[in-house]
């Protein structure tokens, strides 16, 4: 999978998350921030070439239970996940070498 331009519909549920496979990208953020909109070139060329990380885009704010389990209060937070555990966890990344770096972690042992 490569990178995500739309938030999903509807977010994935935590033990759906717990249970994905391999290498993920799960970003929490909002169509409409500011920070969102400015990572989004960032994020999209650490995840290029990369088919092997899955990125899921969540739609985040009040009451999104998703959000709330990782204990995100900053947009965008991006959580590195490997077989569904957290690795990795930026918050606000103003640089793509940052976002290279953790993609890194999640598929070296991949």
């Amino acid at each position: 999978m490569t990178y995500a331009s739309r938030h999903l519909a509807q977010p994935p549920a935590r033990e759906e998350v717990d249970r994905l496979p391999g290498a993920t990208v799960l970003e929490f953020g909002t169509p409409w921030c500011g920070f969102c909109q400015r990572a989004q070139p960032l994020i999209e060329q650490a995840l290029e070439d990369r088919d092997e990380v899955a990125h899921v885009k969540v739609e985040d704010g009040p009451g999104q239970r998703l959000g709330r389990s990782y204990g995100v209060k900053l947009w965008p937070t991006l959580v590195f996940l490997r077989e569904g555990k957290e690795v990795a966890r930026l918050v606000r990344p103003s640089d793509a070498q940052s976002i290279h770096e953790a993609v890194q972690g999640i598929t070296a042992a991949a």
